[in-house]
C-alpha cells in the first residue's frame, strides 16, 4: 500500500536493521534528490549517516549548495526532527540532532588505495597513475571498478570506531540507474572471469556477503509515468532473480489531484452550460448581471477550461493505472510530492520529512 504525501501520522520505520540503502532509478526520476532526502531522514533522530555518490557527477554538492566534494568523508548537514516538521523523539535521543556526511568516490583514487592496501605498492601506485594504468585497468575490466565502488560503501556500512560502535548508523548510496543496477551490484559475476582467487576475488566475495544480507536494501525511485514504472518493474525482476534484496518503491514528483473522482468521471459529458453558469456566479462576467453579457464575457474561457479538465482527467487515470502496476510488486511504496518551486535545500528537508512520516526512515 502506498504512503501518500502529507499524512500527519508518523509511522515506525520500515527498514529497521538495514544499514546500507542503495537508491536506484531511471534517469530523470530525481534519484539523487531522493537519496539525499533519505540520508537526512535517517539522520534526524541523533544518528550519523553517510551519503555516497559513485557516478562522479557531484550531484550531492549541487543539492546541498556546497563546493565539489573531494575523495574524503566530510560532514555536509545537520538535521533535527523539528527541521523536518516532526515532533522530537519520545526517548529524547535526538535532542542534539543528527549528521549527514558525504563521500564522492573517485574510481582512480579508490583503485590506488586498493592497490596500496593489498599489494603495498606505495609510490609505485602513483607511477601507475601517471602512465594511465588506472584508466586502462578500469576500462578493460569494468567489474573491478564496480567492486571498488560497492566495496567502499560496504566497508563504510560495517566500519567501527575505537569504541567498537559503528561509525555510521546508515549508509545511503546514490547508485547507477535501474537499467544497470543489477550488474553493478552483482560483482561476483562481473569479476568471475577475471580472478578466481586472490585479493580481487576475496573483495568481491566480502562485498556480496554484505549486499545479499538483511543489512542491505535496494530502493527504486520512479515517477507515475509509463517508462519509469516499466523500468522499475523490470529492475525489480532482475534484482530478485539475482538474489539481491529489494527494498521499497519511492514514487517521486507526485502531483495532487485537482478534480475529485466524481469530477473526473463526469469530464467526458457536455458541461459547457454548467461551467458558464459557475464562471458567471464567480464574477468572471464583470459587474453586469445580464445573462447575455455574462455569457459573452465567459465564452472565451470555456473551451480552454474544459480541455484542461479533460487533460487532467486523463493524467489521473494514467497515474491510477501506473499505481496499479507498482502495487503488483507488493513492495512498501512511498510517495513524494512535486515541489513546484524546484528542490532547494528547504525542499530537500521537506522531502526528508515526508519519508520520515511515511516510515521510509
Amino acid at each position: 500500500m502506498a504512503r501518500t504525501p502529507g499524512q500527519a501520522a508518523r509511522r515506525d520505520p520500515d527498514w529497521e536493521g538495514v544499514r546500507l540503502h542503495v537508491v536506484s532509478g531511471k534517469g530523470g526520476t530525481g534519484k539523487t534528490t531522493v537519496a539525499a532526502a533519505l540520508a537526512l531522514a535517517l539522520a534526524a533522530e541523533g544518528h550519523r549517516t553517510l551519503l555516497i555518490e559513485v557516478e562522479g557527477r557531484q550531484g550531492i554538492a549541487e543539492l546541498f549548495g556546497i563546493a565539489a566534494l573531494p575523495y574524503e568523508e566530510r560532514r555536509i548537514a545537520s538535521v533535527t526532527p523539528a527541521q523536518l516538521g516532526l515532533p522530537p523523539a519520545q526517548d529524547g535521543a535526538a535532542a542534539t540532532g543528527g549528521e549527514v556526511h558525504a563521500l564522492a568516490i573517485d574510481t582512480e583514487q579508490a583503485l590506488l588505495e586498493y592497490l596500496d592496501m593489498f599489494y603495498k605498492l606505495g609510490r609505485a601506485g602513483k607511477a601507475l597513475q601517471k602512465v594511465g594504468f588506472v584508466d586502462f585497468a578500469t576500462t578493460i575490466a569494468p567489474g573491478v571498478r564496480d567492486v571498488l565502488l560497492t566495496g567502499k560503501a560496504c566497508e563504510a556500512a560495517r566500519r567501527k570506531g575505537p569504541d567498537g560502535r559503528r561509525r555510521y548508523d546508515a549508509v545511503v548510496m546514490d547508485a547507477p540507474p535501474t537499467g544497470r543496477i543489477t550488474r553493478f551490484l552483482n560483482v561476483n559475476s562481473e569479476v568471475a572471469g577475471l580472478a578466481r582467487i586472490g585479493p580481487i576475488h576475496s573483495q568481491a566475495q566480502a562485498v556480496m556477503r554484505v549486499l545479499k544480507s538483511p543489512e542491505t536494501a535496494v530502493h527504486l525511485v520512479t515517477l507515475l509515468e509509463e517508462m519509469p514504472v516499466q523500468e522499475t518493474v523490470d529492475g525489480f525482476a532482475e534484482l530478485h532473480e539475482a538474489g539481491l534484496p529489494v527494498g521499497g518503491v519511492l514514487v517521486n514528483m507526485v502531483r495532487p489531484p485537482v478534480l475529485d473522482a466524481a469530477a473526473v468521471a463526469a469530464v467526458d459529458g457536455d458541461h459547457r452550460e454548467e461551467v458558464a453558469l459557475a464562471l458567471g456566479e464567480a464574477g468572471l462576467g464583470g459587474r453586469s448581471r445580464k445573462p447575455e453579457t455574462v455569457r459573452t464575457a465567459v465564452e472565451p474561457l470555456l473551451d480552454p477550461l474544459l480541455e484542461q479538465a479533460r487533460e487532467h482527467a486523463e493524467r489521473v487515470e494514467l497515474e491510477r493505472a501506473r499505481r496499479a502496476d507498482l502495487q503488483q510488486l507488493k513492495l512498501p511504496t512511498y510517495e513524494l510530492p512535486l515541489l513546484g518551486e524546484g528542490v532547494d535545500l528547504g525542499g530537500l528537508y521537506r522531502l526528508a520529512g515526508e519519508l520520515k512520516r511515511q516510515g521510509a526512515a
